[in-house]
Parts: structure tokens; sequence; C-alpha cells
């Protein structure tokens, strides 16, 4: 196996089967494989496994998380390239696998490829290829994103792997700070391309923002707690900017606010045991590392 395709979802059964069909039409099946993990669906997502049977599919009755989800279904990969799509995003580039080997292959210390992503709804892929510049960029960064990115899997055998204490939002930067604390890179191009079909101001109207915005604030605590060796400070800081910049502007952040105080006071205790504080050194590099573009 040249490449192993790892998907996590969650009641998106069109989404999914769009994406689904989308790679099939781009990769040798005898020569990559897709690994979807259907995480406590309540629609009629598994009626969809009859009809891929080229996917091996993973089911949780109850949800987990998109982060225990990936956890759980990544060791089942066989191929020492992992690539993970969210369920609404597809590659633009045709011929990615291929991009993908010519990458990791040039670049040995590289564990992960964080992917450019085009988001938005389009008529057609060339529309959305369409709104990426024709410049090539290149950049070490400070972390990826999941809707498209790839990790080879003995550097991920070195980590902790995706964390179990995190649901959704922020798991790609554990992961992050992990590779890089072993000593390896993450490099950003746009030499491959994801299209992450959102639909931006349909989110904004189903309130995804408060969703993201209490689920950040957590997860973001909960990463101090177990990476930062002082923690206490960074927190502090974190908290103060989320009630001027958000709190103190809306009324629905601010009871997401406080509420989320209480969730991280009552959740603390489980998360630092698995605190693994890393080294100045590591913080230090992902402090001068750059964002990717997204």
């Amino acid at each position: 196996m040249k490449a192993s395709i790892l998907i996590v979802s969650k009641n998106r059964k069109e989404e999914l089967l769009k994406t689904l069909r989308i790679i099939d039409s781009l990769i040798d099946k005898s020569a990559v494989e897709v690994l979807v993990f259907l995480d406590g669906c309540t629609d009629d997502s598994p009626s969809i496994i009859d009809e891929l049977s080229w996917v091996r599919f993973f089911i949780s009755e109850k949800s987990i998380g998109a982060s225990a989800a990936r956890h759980q279904i990544y060791p089942f990969a066989k191929s020492e390239i992992l690539i993970g799509f969210d369920d609404d995003a597809h590659p633009l580039t045709k011929n990615f696998v291929w991009e993908i080997e010519i990458l990791f292959k040039a670049n040995p210390k590289v564990a992960i490829l964080a992917f450019e992503e085009i988001k938005g709804v389009f008529s057609s892929d060339e529309e959305a290829y369409k709104q990426s510049g024709n410049k090539h960029i290149e950049f070490f960064c400070s972390e990826f994103i999941g809707s498209g990115f790839a990790i080879r899997k003995s550097v991920y055998d070195m980590t902790n792997g995706f964390p179990v204490w995190i649901d959704i939002y922020g798991e790609e930067s554990c992961l992050s700070i992990e590779v890089v604390a072993e000593g390896f890179d993450i490099l950003y191009t746009n030499a491959i391309k994801v299209n992450h079909r959102v639909n931006i101001a349909k989110r904004k109207l189903n309130k995804q923002n408060y969703f993201r915005f209490e689920k950040q604030l957590k997860n973001t605590t909960f990463y101090y707690l177990v990476y930062y060796p002082s923690p206490l400070l960074k927190i502090i800081k974190l908290y103060w900017h989320n009630f001027k910049k958000y709190a103190l502007t809306d009324w629905e952040c601010f009871k997401l606010f406080f509420k989320t105080i209480i969730i991280v006071f009552s959740q603390a205790s489980a998360v630092l045991k698995f605190r693994a504080p890393v080294n100045p050194e590591t913080l230090l590099k992902m402090n001068q590392l750059s964002n990717p573009q997204f």
C-alpha cells in the first residue's frame, strides 16, 4: 500500500458520499486504502456501507468525538503515508498521492504536510481551483488542519496520537506539538489543494461559531495544561482575551464563557492524567513558526 486515506464522519451522509466518490475517481485502489469511521451517526450513513465495498468502515454506536475517533482508526492503517480529510472535503489536486510521496521523499525531516484549504461551495472543482493563487508556496509551519493533511505513520506512532481528552477542535495542535517535540517538521504546501465544502454564511446562521467558541476555549485550556511546563499565565491570558473580545460583546458568548469555566474545573483532573510538558526549546520553536494559510 502506498497510502491510507482516513475520514471521520458524523451525520453527513451526502457529504461523505460525495467525498468518497471523488476519491474513488482519483486513486488506484490496489495501492491506496480508504478507512472511514462513522461516529455515532443517527442518520442513515451506515446505509452506504454495502454500496462502497472498497472502503473499510468502522462504526461506533455512541459518538466519541472526532479526535477520539481518529485515535481509534489511525492504528488500523496499513501504509506509511496517512492522509486525512474531513467528510466534507476533497482533493482538488488530481495526483495528490504522487505529490505527497514526492514531498516526503524530498524532505526526510518533514513528518506532516499541511495542504492548502479552499473553503466554500462551488459549481465545479475548476471554480474552486481559481480561488488559489498561481504562485507556489511552501514553508515550515506550527500546525495543520484536519480538512486536508498527510502524516508519516512512523512518526505518528512516536506520539500519543490524536488526543482522547479532546472531542473536536484543537486535536491537530496537540499532534503538531508532539511531532515538533520529536524533532520533526510540518510543511505547508499549496502543491496539494483541498476544497473544504463549507457554507460560511449558513454556518453562521446555524450558530456554529458559538459551538466552535466553546470547544476551542475549553480545548485550548487543556492544551496548555497538558503541554506547557508552566501553563497558568497562558491560561489567564487566554481567558482575559476571550472575555474582552467575545464575552463582553455577545450575550451568548458571555454565557458560554462561564459555562466553559465550569466544564474546565470539572474535567481538569481527568485531563491532567495526560500531562506531558514539552521542553522550552520546543515551545520556542512553535512560537517562531508561522501558521498555515487557511
